[in-house]
């Protein structure tokens, strides 16, 4: 399947109706989340402990089987002057390996800040930090997709 760059060239693309799954690649874990079949709300799935691309994209490509998901979105990690540095590449590269692997479009999505978003929610709802630890991978994920998710409803 494809790699997008954004939004607007999957929908002209064509895309089908069901689950997208948000990712938020990290040096050490994925966080994963997903949505609801109306496309109406992200919800934190897991965080994946990164080992080997190989086995990362079997626990990806079981959680698109077991969702039937349609759709990957995937937070692309610019720096705040929108340029694009070793993780932006790193990220880019994953994602022509796992659009190899299956056969669900994938599609980039500005990240910046997501964490940082991730962390305040998780603060102010009275986390502690080993329980911030534990999430923020998969609460980052759930803000990327929630922001493609927005940006859908609104196209």
């Amino acid at each position: 399947m494809s790699v997008y760059e954004t939004l607007e060239d999957l929908v002209a693309d064509g895309l089908a109706a069901g689950i997208v799954l948000g990712l938020d690649l990290g040096t050490k874990t994925i966080g994963v989340a997903a949505s609801d079949p109306m496309r109406s709300m992200a919800m934190p799935v897991e965080t994946i402990r990164k080992t080997k691309f190989t086995a990362d994209a079997e626990r990806l490509l079981a959680l698109i089987a077991e969702r039937k998901a349609v759709a990957i979105v995937l937070g692309l990690p610019r720096n705040m002057d929108a340029s694009e540095g070793p993780r932006a590449q790193s990220t880019r590269a994953f994602a022509r390996n796992l659009a190899q692997k299956t056969g669900v479009p994938v599609v980039f999505w500005d990240e910046r800040l997501s964490t940082v978003a991730a962390e305040r929610e998780l603060i102010a709802a009275d986390a502690s930090r080993g329980k911030r630890a534990q999430v923020i991978d998969k609460m980052a994920a759930t803000f990327i997709l929630q922001g493609a998710l927005d940006r859908l409803r609104n196209m």
